[in-house]
């Protein structure tokens, strides 16, 4: 993802890098797995994502949802009832990242004697 390239690559690049950091905080990743299932309540997350708080997962979601990997469904209800779900760039985000944690077992043996992957 280097150079500058022509105004549509540049903009591809800016997107993935937010999306990326939005996926890479201590929680993004995490709630995206939880959401993989299906449509999930905001109550559902937290009980499923152990150590979130309540204010986390709603910085985290509206996070998420900002850059497009989810979306955000409203039931309109007398009592409030909100579902979340991936979105298809999200489904297909979540699958980028298994893949690329496939690399990792498939190349573990060597990336462990890295240097920044050895014991101290």
């Amino acid at each position: 993802m280097s150079g500058s390239g022509e105004p549509g690559e540049r903009a591809a690049r800016a997107i993935a890098l937010r999306v990326f950091a939005a996926v890479s905080t201590k929680w993004g990743l995490r709630v995206l797995e939880e959401i993989a299932g299906g449509r999930t309540r905001f109550r559902e997350l937290h009980r499923a994502i152990d150590g979130i708080s309540f204010r986390m997962l709603t910085l985290t979601l509206r996070e998420l949802e900002h850059n497009g990997v989810l979306t955000r469904y409203d039931h309109h209800t007398a009592n409030p009832r909100v579902d979340y779900a991936l979105t298809e760039a999200g489904t297909q985000l979540l699958a980028t990242v298994h893949g690329l944690c496939g690399w990792s077992r498939t190349h573990l043996d060597s990336l462990l004697t890295a240097p920044a992957h050895r014991p101290e």
